[in-house]
Order: structure tokens, then sequence, then C-alpha cells
């Protein structure tokens, strides 16, 4: 099966320019209560996943650091910890289950790298719970 039909649209997903604020950053997923927000870049193609660990890290290393200073402070010169790989609009979902373990949703890209939506882990354990079901391998 395509991926596709587990697609949140890009429009529907909370999402950053690497060049916003860790302010602007902490703000929004305070908000939205997200632990982890995609990021793209000027051009549109996924530049990586900003976690409130990479916030946290960056917290602890700058310690004179206060919530004005973030104003200043681009995500883009924030160190992630964690590399969530993208897959493109053609994956099947089985490619998607080995990137789902580690990743709380898969970004997806088009052949250009444009970011144009993610994959949730959620849609794809229920989708993988749905085939067991049918196949009588749980109740």
């Amino acid at each position: 099966m395509n991926i596709a039909f587990f697609l949140l649209p890009k429009k529907d997903v909370v999402f950053l320019s690497n060049n916003s604020t860790m302010r602007q950053a902490l703000e929004k997923m305070e908000y939205h209560r997200h632990t982890a927000i995609p990021l793209i870049d000027e051009k549109g193609r996924y530049a990586g996943t900003i976690t409130e660990g990479d916030l946290l890290w960056k917290l602890k290393n700058m310690p004179n650091l206060n919530l004005s200073c973030t104003e200043k402070i681009l995500l883009r010169d924030i160190p992630q910890q964690m590399q969530n790989q993208p897959v493109k609009i053609d994956a099947q979902i089985q490619d998607l289950l080995s990137l789902a373990v580690g990743q709380n949703f898969v970004p997806v890209v088009d052949d250009d790298g444009i970011f144009i939506g993610l994959v949730r882990r959620s849609e794809i354990i229920e989708y993988c719970i749905k085939l067991l079901k049918e196949n009588n391998l749980i109740s």
C-alpha cells in the first residue's frame, strides 16, 4: 500500500522554518503540545526536526540564556540530536515501519525533497493492527 493514503498534508501539519527562532519553537510546541516539529528551509525542503530535547540541550549549554535571548537564536543554529529520516511520497508502508520505531512521525517529501506532509506513527500502528485482525492473528 502506498503511503499517500496515510499522509497528513503540509497544510494540516505544525512545522517551522529553520530560520524561525528558539522562542517561536518553544511557543509552538507549548501551544500544540508537540514534542517535535519538522523544519523546512526557504525553498520548502525538509530540513530536519527540532525536538524538546534539542531545545533543552541548547538551554543547558548556554547558562545565561533567558526567554528574551531565545528570540535571537535561530533553529538552524541548534544541533539536532535525532535525524528523522524522510521518505518519498511513492514509498510503501513497509518502508515506514523501521523508521516509525524511533520517530513519532515520518516526514514525507517529493522527488525534489520538498516537504509535503507526514505520516504519524499512530496511523502506521493502527494499520498494522487492522492487518493482524484481518488475518486473525489477534482479536
